[in-house]
């Protein structure tokens, strides 16, 4: 488990990353798949890209912006192409001051189109400048493009939360200090942590494997994120933590992949919610901080209105910093396990999911809906064991009679969660249930008496 600071909160270091955020392709290629080449990956241009890429690399930001002010002052310096990829190579590499001073001036909406303002917008976002934040939205709003709405309204978002801190400091007096928001990651089933050790439970991974990060959810357009956020998790919350935790366990049970799923804290004091979709920056603050290597990051929005959810996954393609996928799934109530049933499906079929030998068999849950919930709850017992959760932010649902569980893991999560509320309130009443009879939850039981 990793702590990491939020980069609006506390400026990283960041390593390669090649390309800007582009508008989303409708035709991605699977995830292992070769990126098609733009012309500055081909053109005559491109070596001196490169060669600006690698200065750049070292830290010899004096040396790269002399070959790219060479290039812009080229006839190419005009191409939609080139400043993305300028801007995207600066942005990556946390150069956010050379992007505004390189790309802003030189920046035309109509002419050079979305992904360049993108990430001139994210420049100054990172940079904490409100002012001209908010003008480069204007103008992507301005742009009247339907594909890039949603995102949109996610760094309005942002720039609203910068206005507010801004606000709050400015009446406190304490110069500009905030909370910092951490991230958790959790690289293993969630349920497992207690028991790991226990033979033939988790798969060995090798070093050939593709490592995917999946992503808290944000919540577009929620009001009082921060109040909210202090409050004992409700079940909007244990659905945008439960859900990656999800897609983490089921890959990790997949012998081509390693896993983990990231979830945000605020310092130590209760979870951290997302009223924004997360930007460029956040996933690149996740890349960096990850402790291994990645190759895939899966961010994603959930939108909730009177009953109705809409959600949208994200893949991100660390090597070229391109979105590669994205997953959508719209459900109410009535129809949330079919939905989330299918979309569990999908996700299996494009990372060509296999089983992977020498551990327990995963098997997809029955319910969709209660298997979240109950992910998301082991999460929390867990965190409030290892004492970065308060207990105060608990809110677990009772449950009535002697459940029935006739899966491993859900066996397997009962003995854990059940093992870390004794620790939590001891002499609490506990949960009895039915538990799967096989070697596995005998000897989870063995390991945690």
């Amino acid at each position: 488990m990793g702590f990491f600071d939020r980069l609006l909160g506390k400026k990283q270091t960041r390593r390669r990353s090649q390309s800007a955020t582009p508008v989303p392709d409708s035709t991605p290629p699977p995830p292992d798949a070769e990126s098609t080449p733009t012309s500055t990956e081909s053109g005559p241009i491109a070596p001196k890209l490169a060669v600006a890429l690698e200065q750049l690399e070292l830290r010899n930001l004096d040396e790269a912006k002399v070959i790219y002010e060479e290039v812009l002052e080229s006839t190419a310096g005009d191409r939609p192409d080139v400043l993305v990829r300028i801007s995207g190579d600066l942005g990556a590499t946390g150069n956010l001051e050379a992007v505004v001073e390189l790309i802003a001036p030189r920046f035309d909406a109509e002419r050079h189109g979305p992904a360049t303002g993108i990430n001139l917008l994210q420049a100054y976002i990172g940079l904490r400048n409100v002012e001209a934040a908010q003008h480069v939205l204007d103008v992507l709003f301005a742009l009247k493009v339907p594909a890039l709405e949603q995102r949109l309204w996610g760094f309005s978002n942002a720039i609203g939360e910068l206005m507010t801190s801004r606000k709050l400091n400015a009446r406190s007096g304490d110069g500009g200090a905030a909370k910092h928001i951490n991230l958790v990651s959790i690289s293993k089933p969630i349920w497992s942590y207690g028991i790991e050790d226990v033979p033939g439970l988790l798969p060995v991974k090798g070093d050939d494997v593709k490592r995917i990060a999946f992503a808290q959810l944000a919540q577009p357009g929620l009001k009082h994120a921060d109040e909210i956020a202090k409050r004992p998790e409700d079940d909007l919350g244990r659905l945008i933590r439960g859900l990656p935790l999800w897609f983490a366990e089921t890959l990790y049970f997949s012998q081509q992949y390693a896993t983990l799923a990231a979830v945000g804290l605020v310092e130590q004091d209760h979870y951290a919610l997302f009223p924004g979709e997360w930007t460029a920056d956040n996933i690149r603050q996740l890349i960096d901080t990850a402790g291994t290597p990645l190759d895939y990051v899966m961010t994603g929005t959930l939108n909730e209105h009177d009953g109705d959810y809409a959600l949208v996954l994200r893949l991100w393609e660390v090597k070229t910093f391109r979105e590669r996928k994205t997953f959508e799934a719209k459900w109410t109530p009535a129809t949330a396990e079919s939905a989330l049933t299918k979309l569990h499906e999908q996700v299996r079929f494009f990372f060509e999911w296999q089983q992977a030998a020498e551990c327990m068999t995963y098997e997809p849950p029955a319910s969709p809906t209660a298997w979240i919930n109950t992910l998301a709850v082991s999460l929390s017992t867990f965190l409030a064991d290892k004492g970065v959760l308060p207990v105060a932010q608990l809110n677990i649902p009772p449950i009535a009679g002697r459940p029935e569980l006739t899966k491993e893991s859900e066996s397997l999560c009962h003995l854990t969660q059940q093992d870390r509320l004794d620790r939590l309130n001891p002499g609490s009443d506990r949960t009895e249930a039915s538990l799967a009879a096989t070697p596995l939850v005998e000897q989870a039981q063995a390991a945690l008496a």
